[in-house]
């Protein structure tokens, strides 16, 4: 029986329990990505709170990709002694941690790149601006940064990098046929669709060695219902996206993060009760059936009893949280001295309304715990 509190592994990292902090966007980095000594109090809560990885919020690997003010780079050699800061500060409370590298592609905000691009040229209302499509010679760019960013995470001492391919950013925007309309090798079928995935792990593979653990987060659907909007209905589709997940040993990742959902579509509000919890479970279950990896759970997941019978049922091999470690970056402590629920009330209002303020939990009403 797979325990909450048990250990785990991630190709050759060793992980002490299943609880997985889910990348989070934190915004306190500088103009040019270096992250404030915010951003390694914030990590280094959470390894002491007992969260047995921790997954880097997203890291954009070339400015013509960064998605939003105040994100965190990893696109330069002069980040790395800030990114080891970091890194150093988990380490020294005992934890591991794992950067997320990232190109928004058509989802940069027009405060960060005045001409953002895609793989076909792309118009959608979820989009701040319009998107041109990339050129061979820019995605053969991009997928060398993938792999530059790579090396200088492993050489800042992350113990692992995952790949950000969910939630309507570049490597889903090339696996999704509503945003890859190219006709080209790039495109078309879905073995063209996903060139652009398996040319990324295997030049980041060559940066960081073969041995280096390296999973992906994977959006298996873009069309998702929520309380907040509706995903696009002729993208990615659930069937596509096992063919992807079938693949991805073979690529050389060691494990996938399911979600799903583009934008604002990937996360709910107000899980109150369990059968709101685990929204994505079905896609972890569709995972399952086609490959060996370790699977990572996201969506909602509130209570033990749900992440434990997640875990016992095999659904998923490790559970992630987000905003439950944002209002309580101990709760791993928590529940392991027998707190049942976490405080979260799912508000959504984590994120920070002026500049310097970065994430932390606002709501003004939880129960205590």
């Amino acid at each position: 029986m797979t325990d909450l509190f048990s250990p785990g592994s991630l190709g050759r990292l060793s992980l002490p329990n299943r609880i997985v902090r889910s990348a989070t966007a934190e915004r306190m980095a500088d103009d040019e990505g270096r992250p404030r000594p915010a951003l390694a109090q914030l990590y280094q809560a959470l390894a002491s709170g007992g969260v047995g990885l921790i997954i880097s919020g997203h890291l954009y690997v070339d400015p013509g990709g960064k998605c939003h003010p105040e994100m965190t780079g990893i696109y330069d050699d002069k980040l790395i002694g800030d990114l080891s800061t970091v890194v150093d500060a988990v380490h020294a409370a005992g934890g591991r941690v794992a950067a997320q590298i990232n190109h928004g592609g058509a989802q940069c905000s027009s405060e960060t790149v005045p001409e953002p691009v895609a793989p076909s040229d792309i118009t959608a209302d979820y989009l701040q601006q319009p998107a041109r499509g990339m050129t061979e010679a820019e995605i053969l760019q991009v997928i060398r940064a993938y792999a530059h960013a790579a090396r200088r995470a492993r050489q800042a001492g992350f113990d692992a990098v995952q790949l950000h391919g969910a939630h309507g950013y570049l490597i889903n925007q090339f696996l999704s046929p509503f945003t890859n309309r190219r006709s080209d090798s790039w495109g078309g079928d879905l073995t063209g669709r996903m060139r652009f995935l398996r040319e990324i792990c295997s030049a980041v593979q060559d940066a960081t060695g073969p041995d280096y653990p390296v999973f992906i987060k994977l959006g298996m659907v873009d069309a998702v219902r929520t309380a907040v909007a509706t995903g696009v209905e002729d993208g990615l589709t659930l069937e596509e996206s096992q063919s992807v997940v079938a693949e991805l040993e073979s690529m050389g990742l060691c494990g996938v993060e399911v979600s799903g959902g583009i934008g604002n579509t990937s996360s709910r509000m107000r899980i109150r009760n369990p059968e709101d919890e685990a929204y994505f479970r079905d896609l972890a279950r569709a995972a399952r059936e086609v490959t060996r990896l370790p699977i990572m759970l996201v969506g909602g997941l509130r209570s033990r009893q749900v992440m434990e019978d997640v875990l016992e049922s095999g659904d998923a091999d490790f559970v992630s949280l987000c905003r439950p470690l944002i209002s309580e970056p101990d709760l791993p402590r928590r529940m392991e001295a027998g707190q049942e629920r976490s405080a979260c009330i799912s508000a959504n209002r984590c994120w920070p309304q002026a500049p310097n303020e970065g994430i932390a939990c606002r709501c003004t009403v939880q129960r205590s715990g």
